[in-house]
């Protein structure tokens, strides 16, 4: 067989017609899982063509997109006829290639573009003669499923019957997405066309497909069956380690001994393992080199970019036997790095924020800075690690506190290393707060300590912040609380949020007479603010329930088993051993009102500023203090 990798203009030059066979299944892609990927990947290079212009080192530097493999067979051809192809596989992204192609042909023919529509027209179209009204005119012939729909959004014809068709939806969508990233949102005719020309550019050039061409001795079937049956999906690290191993050819190193010093770490079972990552699951070992590469160049690098990020940042840092081990070995240093964060102690700074902020408030994008400021390749002194997480940590729990968008954050990190790329280690720490401090915008300021006293306590967060995220900020307030006034315990078991005065208080909770709508929706979002929460046990959860708060009142509701006549107070008291809970019942043994809870609230926000201090106060702040 024969492999290339090859754009549209080369895999549909000439008279060629790709057929698929009938046997293969109906066109299935869909916009949430292919249309819209592909077209974000098709817009970000184009984006980079509109930014290169005309100058060609920058347009040598922008990327191509590959979109997978297509595995075809020649047939014998005719005289004076088309080359035929059998489709074995690939069918899916062949068929959507060319539904982009005519879609763009279509939005240039609609602004007039007769450059670009000639240009789509010869890589969808045998346009002799000889081919009208026949099979050959179109350079793909589909499955007999999916042969009339094709064949009407193709040639323009009616689409009586076929509106509903996933190959008329395709076509649609890219015609859609097309005519509003060329046309509608350009704010001027040059801008129009440098769009219309880069998107030319990007479709008949950037868009490469690995063409795998079989000579007539393959069994075709066989293949087939292999790629789609029996094979285990490649990940981008087994791209990588190919292209390792090359360029260790190509310098002559020991590559012999390589796989034991520089890969067997990854041959563990652990880095194959696939973990969610936002709403797909992906190998460890992927995300790891995303992160890694992130870390390494200082620039968002997408999961699907990997690879080709991979052997962009390595080949500079390959061009010798010693700089290739250099390089292989920071990236083993870095795994081992990555692999302990999960199973570092909590009362480690490390390991805490990783806990907290990558774990339970999910922000996986903070792990690149994480990466780049616990990496023994870098050997930042420990207190300034504990300053630059503690600082970011603060960052992340005050903007989730007060529910500030994280849209943001990808970028903020990038932003984030490489402003520290190149500052002194024993100053690491002071640089991250003073940079994060200094953020004015939006999406990336760090809110105050004023802001979170003026705001938080009367900010309904239950039901608004998850409740694992509550859970953290609650325990960390328990431990500020034991490190002043108890001893110092380990809390273990699966806590869970519980409000003190229950979210159905109108069941034993009301006044009398009833409170009227506005102080019930008052009442309401008192209970889900930060002072009416606390943590129990689940088997202590279920059975406080929406109990009343004493024993007095407790009596007079009818209930059975060991906790019958017991308040909320009373079970509290007797089970709860947090400091957390023992200062709301101290008190409070008559009763537990809104105004309490205003006044925990308030409390717990001085402690939660006490917990995650603030930014550095601005020049003007400091010339009032």
């Amino acid at each position: 067989m024969k492999a290339d990798a090859l754009p549209p203009r080369a895999l549909f030059d000439g008279r060629v017609h790709f057929e698929i066979p009938v046997f293969q299944r109906p066109y299935v892609w869909s916009e949430d899982d292919q249309w819209e990927p592909l077209w974000q990947d098709v817009v970000r290079v184009a984006e980079q063509l509109v930014v290169a212009g005309s100058d060609e080192d920058a347009l040598a530097a922008v990327s191509v997109h590959f979109l997978g493999a297509i595995v075809f067979k020649a047939r014998t051809a005719h005289s004076g006829d088309v080359t035929r192809y059998e489709v074995i596989d690939g069918q899916q992204r062949t068929t959507t290639l060319q539904l982009l192609l005519d879609a763009a042909q279509r939005v240039f023919a609609d602004l007039d573009y007769v450059d670009q529509v000639e240009a789509m027209e010869e890589l969808t179209t045998n346009s002799a003669n000889r081919f009208q009204g026949k099979a050959e005119q179109l350079k793909l012939r589909p499955s007999r499923v999916d042969l009339g729909a094709f064949t009407a959004v193709m040639t323009g014809g009616s689409l009586n019957g076929y509106a509903d068709h996933r190959i008329a939806e395709a076509h649609g969508f890219f015609c859609g997405r097309i005519a509003s990233w060329v046309g509608k949102d350009s704010p001027s005719d040059d801008v129009r066309l440098q769009r219309a020309q880069a998107l030319t550019g990007v479709l008949q050039s950037r868009l490469m497909v690995v063409a795998i061409d079989l000579s007539q001795h393959d069994d075709d079937q066989l293949i087939f069956e292999t790629l789609n049956d029996r094979g285990t999906p490649l990940l981008k690290a087994d791209l990588i380690k190919n292209w390792v191993f090359q360029q260790g050819e190509k310098l002559r190193a020991d590559i012999d001994t390589w796989p034991d010093r520089y890969w067997l770490e990854f041959d563990d079972p652990w880095w194959r393992e696939e973990i969610p990552q936002g709403r797909r699951n992906r190998a460890r070992i992927d995300i790891f080199l995303q992160y890694w590469l992130t870390m390494r160049t200082r620039a968002e690098v997408l999961i699907d970019d990997t690879f080709r990020s991979f052997m962009q940042h390595a080949v500079g840092h390959c061009t010798s036997v010693g700089s290739a081990e250099d390089f292989l070995t920071a990236l083993v240093n870095d795994a081992s790095t990555f692999r302990g964060l999960a199973t570092m102690p909590q009362d480690t700074i490390v390991g805490r924020f990783y806990h907290r902020v990558v774990q339970e408030f999910e922000l996986a994008a903070t792990t690149p800075l994480l990466m780049w400021l616990a990496s023994d390749n870098h050997a930042y002194p420990e207190d300034q690690v504990a300053l630059a997480l503690s600082s970011l940590e603060s960052w992340v729990v005050r903007r989730t506190l007060l529910r500030l968008s994280p849209s943001d954050v990808n970028r903020f990190m990038v932003s984030a290393l490489t402003m520290l790329d190149g500052v002194e280690a024993d100053n690491v720490g002071n640089v991250l707060k003073e940079y994060l401090s200094n953020q004015h915008a939006e999406s990336r300021r760090w809110p105050t300590d004023d802001e979170i006293k003026t705001e938080l306590p009367e900010l309904r967060l239950y039901g608004r912040v998850k409740q694992n995220r509550l859970r953290v900020v609650l325990l960390a307030l328990e431990q500020l609380l034991r490190t002043k006034r108890n001893e110092t315990v380990t809390i273990t078991g699966d806590l869970q949020v519980e409000h003190v005065m229950p979210r159905k208080w109108k069941q034993h909770w009301d006044s009398q007479p009833p409170l009227d709508e506005t102080a019930t929706r008052a009442r309401d979002r008192r209970v889900d603010s930060i002072g009416n929460l606390t943590l129990v046990t689940p088997q202590l959860n279920g059975g406080l329930s929406n109990r009343p708060w004493t024993d007095s009142e407790a009596k007079l509701v009818a209930s059975k088993g060991k906790a019958a006549g017991k308040g909320k107070h009373s079970l509290l008291n007797q089970y709860s051993l947090l400091a957390l809970t023992k200062d709301l019942l101290n008190g409070n043994q008559d009763g537990w009102t809104e105004a309490g809870i205003q006044a925990r609230s308030v409390q717990l926000t001085d402690s939660i500023c006490q917990v995650w201090p603030g930014p550095l106060p601005t020049p003007a702040q400091s010339s009032t203090t």
